[in-house]
């Protein structure tokens, strides 16, 4: 077993792409058959499979979660850090911290479209880390 770290500087919200990052941690290690499991050490940012063709579904999915969590909703209590934190953590209930990843001959065995995003939910930049943790 293998665990490694990704930094990931985002410059606020949106999607990144940690697939190459996370490719390279899993053949550096030369596991042939086994799991790459991911896990986002924040409360205001995820990890999701996606589309990694058209940019646009990415856009469409930012879309559809500032309808279901907008900056400033008055019901929200937890504006402390501003009003797109508490947007921010419901965005990332909603997905996911977490994802898990099968090894195959080497290699993520990720379908042809697929890539690996870190979804930043907050709107200023901010630093994230992504734990990968690598198991045959």
């Amino acid at each position: 077993m293998v665990q490694d770290e990704i930094s990931v500087s985002t410059r606020g919200r949106g999607t990144y792409d940690v697939t190459d990052a996370v490719r390279c941690i899993v053949e550096d290690n030369g596991v042939a058959i086994g799991l790459c499991h991911l896990f986002v050490q924040h409360t205001s940012a995820s990890i999701i499979l996606c589309e990694n063709a058209d940019p646009d579904v990415r856009r469409d999915l930012e879309t559809f979660m500032a309808d279901l969590a907008p900056d400033g909703d008055s019901r929200f209590v937890h504006t402390m850090e501003g009003p797109d934190d508490m947007p921010a953590h419901v965005r990332t209930v909603l997905t996911q911290s977490q994802l898990s990843i099968p090894i195959r001959d080497h290699h993520l065995a990720l379908g042809t479209w697929q890539g690996i995003y870190l979804w930043e939910h907050r709107a200023a930049a901010h630093k994230r880390n992504i734990i990968v943790t690598v198991q045959s």
